[in-house]
């Protein structure tokens, strides 16, 4: 799915149509030390493999995600496009 790099739509925040550019959502890192790793670590502990739950078959496309930033107040703001894809998202440049 190929979608330009800059997009004129409404900004929330200026409340008005104004030009976006178009950024790839990155997945953060895991917290070190939220509750599930150190739950997690402490079943692993003292196995050779791993305690995990039973993995379930995954969903065949997944809706895709980008942040838009306003180039006149440079805030994000975050929009799904299309429904479910197989495809990833490619921004032109």
């Amino acid at each position: 799915m190929k979608i330009a790099n800059t997009i004129n739509t409404f900004c929330p925040y200026c409340n008005k149509h104004t030009l976006h550019v178009v950024k790839n959502v990155s997945k953060g890192k895991q917290r070190g030390l939220s509750k599930a790793t150190r739950r997690h670590n402490r079943a692993i502990k003292g196995y050779v493999g791993s305690v995990e739950p039973k993995i379930h078959p995954k969903k065949l496309g997944k809706k895709q995600k980008v942040l838009l930033e306003c180039k006149v107040c440079k805030k994000n703001v975050e929009r799904t496009f299309g429904r479910r894809t197989k495809k990833k998202l490619e921004i032109k440049r």
